[in-house]
């Protein structure tokens, strides 16, 4: 794999630099602790990139929270 467009990665997150960054991070720290990765990568890529691979094949996506009324 190679470089993954933003643009790509945002439409995943709900357009939110910020949810992308919180979700690729969270990803990330699953698989640096042992759960499997979801694309076919190397074994040398680090885990923030696999994650990011993760979101932009459409594996990982983040959820919409209802709010309590």
């Amino acid at each position: 794999m190679g470089y993954v467009e933003r643009e790509k990665l945002l439409r995943q997150s709900e357009s939110s630099i910020y949810k992308l960054v919180n979700l690729a991070a969270k990803r990330a720290l699953e698989i640096a602790e042992g759960q499997p990765r979801l694309v076919d990568v190397s074994a040398d890529i680090k885990p923030s990139t696999v994650a990011l691979y993760e979101i932009a094949a459409g594996r990982i996506q983040a959820k919409k929270i209802k709010q309590k009324k």
